[in-house]
């Protein structure tokens, strides 16, 4: 299975991006997609999931109101549209494919990440 993402960019705050990630086939065991970032010296964090329907979707609060997630059901691309875009945005976005439990996305698979620098 391999993540293919990309959409990121260099732009000034807010402006927007579109990230896209491509999952190459499908799992029993994928019941999810999901966003992380990790900018330069923080650890990864979670962004924005949505289940594999594309039905339900959740978000980081620092994202919540300016990013969108979707996915087509039965489909394997998962969009990321990014508005009002702030310097702490910047980082490395990483696609995920994975599961919930305990209420929480658990990654399985991972993409290779797509840079995004948002200037002020």
């Amino acid at each position: 299975v391999q993540l293919q993402a990309s959409g990121g960019g260099q732009v000034q705050a807010g402006e927007s991006l579109r990230l896209s990630c491509q999952l190459s086939e499908d799992s029993f065991a994928f019941r999810g997609m999901a966003w992380f970032r990790q900018a330069p010296g923080k650890a990864r964090e979670f962004v924005a999931s949505v289940t594999w329907s594309g039905q339900t979707k959740n978000y980081a609060q620092s994202v919540e109101g300016r990013f969108t997630v979707s996915k087509d059901d039965g489909g394997n691309v998962m969009v990321l549209q990014m508005n009002s875009l702030r310097p702490e945005d910047s980082a490395v976005y990483y696609c995920a494919a994975g599961y919930f439990a305990d209420g929480k996305f658990r990654p399985r698979d991972w993409g290779q990440g797509t840079l995004v620098t948002v200037s002020s």
